[in-house]
């Protein structure tokens, strides 16, 4: 027994020795560390390491067993009225934080319940949070041969799997998107042990990702899938390894993945993505599996969640932002000067058009005090209702988002803004802008489907409106302040 410790210890001390399975945010890191004691303890004793700074802090994501309200990763800031059923601040907070914080991870976990209990080494587990949102398992067995002779494209089909049940007190979310339930009420506890006896045409021994998307041509719906996968980390994070991207990721689809925002999945793996096409007419056994929570789960995040009023600023949003930004290696760049930077997204689409864009970005140009500049490195970040102010998450904490018109659909980016802990402003004198309709969409008078033309000067009233928030945040004047302090530095 003390030769087979011995073994596993140096093995698990090889592997940690370069801790590139870590990759992480440098501020994310302390986070990590309190949560793997073991690695925490092998750096210290490892000369090598470069994170020793980080490894004593005793922070918490905000989800671990007796993580302190003060410790963890973020509190909500609620300044306004909660207009609702709270008493006290800390109950809106709680609120927010359970909605649409780490508190959402923290239910998922509390949630969780065994549904098939291994009763031997390398028997199949299975256990899922409530309503079947999340699970997870080992050495599962996935039958796909009968997907060989199906003509008709599979998304969004919940007849992938058949025989077997799982009991219907656990698929009372029974829609594509909302829940595993589809696919979990088949599920059936074999007599043998199928990946030992040879009955798997292939057996997946890295751990493998089991995503149903949302739409992948529209960020705003993409993303969802991205922040879910991201949380799912989180509520798997039981291994040292939880964050690596040495994983498999495979789309409940037999279509072929396209998708502008393809790049994204680098953030998560390291290895192509697989789709039910890869595996068609084989039975597959995965030693690892983890079904990811959904874009579309009632009372979910982002597309359902339901905000309590007066709060904002998600730290689980937050992490997100910086965790994409890290693994996909986007800098923010340093600053020469105090100007505020402004980035104007521009339409190319049938509907919703800037019809004077030109004359508002000259506004914006005649301001010595402005620079247009990238999403990344914005501070102001104005456009008109539509899925390209998702990126909206990306932007520094002192940012400004400018919907230039919501379009009737006056909360989807507004609680974005909430959840990311970003300044929201919308246009405010429907009498300063003129609808243009052509009638070329025959659905009836929607603001959706019609193009804009804005007063110019109330357009920079309201870039002014922004351009003061960013000047006061306190981020904003520590980041710039240092940034031509170093410039200075640099040319001495």
């Amino acid at each position: 027994m003390y030769i087979v410790f011995l073994v596993v210890l140096q093995m698990f001390q090889v592997m940690c020795n370069n801790y590139s399975f870590i990759n992480l945010p440098e501020d994310h890191l302390p986070y990590y560390f309190s949560n793997f004691p073991n690695i925490a303890e092998t750096c210290m004793n490892d000369i090598d390491c470069p994170y020793k700074e980080h490894v004593n802090n005793h922070k918490c994501w905000g989800y671990e067993y007796g993580c302190k309200w003060k410790k963890q990763y973020s509190i909500p800031a609620c300044p306004g009225d909660h207009k609702g059923w709270v008493k006290t601040k800390f109950a809106q907070q709680m609120t927010f934080y359970t909605q649409a914080d780490f508190g959402f991870i923290k239910q998922q976990l509390q949630e969780m319940q065994v549904l098939c209990e291994p009763l031997f080494p390398n028997d199949s587990s299975l256990e899922c949070s409530e309503h079947l949102r999340f699970c997870r398992g080992r050495n599962i067995m996935l039958n796909f041969t009968k997907l060989i002779n199906r003509e008709e494209p599979i998304r969004y089909k919940m007849d992938v799997l058949n025989n077997g049940d799982i009991g219907d007190k656990q698929t009372d979310h029974l829609s594509p998107l909302q829940s595993w339930g589809p696919e979990m009420r088949y599920f059936t506890r074999l007599k043998h042990r199928p990946i030992v006896q040879g009955d798997c045409d292939i057996i997946i021994e890295k751990p493998t990702f089991i995503m149903k998307i949302d739409a992948t041509v529209n960020m705003y719906h993409h993303f969802c899938d991205f922040l879910n996968l991201y949380a799912s980390l989180h509520v798997n994070a039981s291994q040292y390894d939880a964050f690596s991207t040495d994983v498999h990721i495979m789309i409940w689809e037999t279509y072929t993945y396209h998708s502008a925002f393809h790049d994204t999945w680098e953030a998560f793996t390291d290895h192509p993505i697989w789709d039910l096409k890869t595996f068609r007419g084989k039975t597959v056994c995965f030693k690892n599996v983890v079904f990811p929570l959904l874009p579309r789960m009632i009372f979910g995040l982002y597309y359902n969640t339901p905000i309590i009023y007066g709060c904002q600023g998600s730290g689980l949003f937050e992490a997100f932002s910086k965790h994409i930004l890290h693994r996909l290696k986007i800098p923010i760049h340093k600053r020469e000067d105090q100007r505020i930077h402004i980035t104007f997204l521009s339409r190319k689409t049938m509907y919703r058009r800037v019809l004077n864009e030109d004359k508002l970005l000259e506004a914006i140009k005649e301001n010595d005090n402005y620079l247009l500049e990238i999403s990344r490195n914005s501070d102001v970040f104005i456009g008109i209702h539509g899925a390209g102010l998702t990126h909206l998450l990306f932007l520094p904490e002192w940012a400004a988002v400018f919907e230039l018109y919501n379009c009737e659909d006056a909360s989807c980016y507004f609680d974005l803004a909430r959840l990311k802990g970003v300044k929201y402003i919308t246009w405010e004198d429907n009498q300063k802008l003129t609808t243009f309709e052509d009638e070329s969409y025959d659905g009836g008078a929607h603001a959706k489907f019609a193009n804009y033309s804005f007063d110019v000067e109330e357009f920079i009233r309201l870039v002014e409106k922004a351009a003061k928030h960013v000047k006061n945040h306190k981020k904003f004047q520590e980041y710039v302040g240092s940034s031509i302090n170093h410039a200075k530095h640099d040319e001495l």
